[in-house]
């Protein structure tokens, strides 16, 4: 009986750990993005000035960490589902003058997304990615975002 114990237990515990969900991502607050500051910066190829951030070490530590953020949904290109997550609604997001580059962040799906409406209220969860150098990019890109379940 001893000998059947030491064989089922150790089964036992290895099958449960199979069916522990994984962690859940890190709970990310459009305020917390704000660790961050900008200088303007001089770019050869488009003859502009553009703001180049330096992450702060508080936004520095979610690098490449799964996270989950809530914001509104603003359709940049609907035929190629190229969407931006901002802090604001339309009227007051950062493309319209009211709010910083800090405020915005590129969702790159998971897989092809469905239609999202402008100004639509969702969480999101994926890879949070820092993004510096390229400037045809928002500083911050949700990669591999997907809806997140809201149970």
């Amino acid at each position: 009986m001893k000998l059947l114990s030491w064989i089922v237990f150790p089964l036992l515990v290895v099958s449960l750990m199979a069916f522990t969900p994984s962690s859940a991502p890190v709970k990310l607050s459009w305020e917390t993005l704000r660790d961050v500051t900008f200088k303007k910066k001089w770019y050869e190829a488009e003859q502009v000035y553009m703001l180049y951030p330096t992450f702060g070490p508080g936004v520095q530590k979610l690098s490449g960490k799964e996270v989950s953020i809530t914001g509104y949904v603003l359709p940049v290109d609907l035929d190629a589902n190229l969407y931006v997550l901002s802090a604001f609604p339309y009227s007051a997001c950062f493309f319209c003058g009211g709010a910083g580059p800090e405020s915005v962040m590129t969702l790159k799906f998971k897989k092809n997304p469905r239609k999202f409406k402008t100004d639509e209220r969702l969480t999101f969860k994926g890879t949070l990615k820092l993004n510096a150098d390229d400037i045809y990019q928002m500083n911050y890109i949700l990669d591999n975002a997907e809806v997140a379940d809201t149970m």
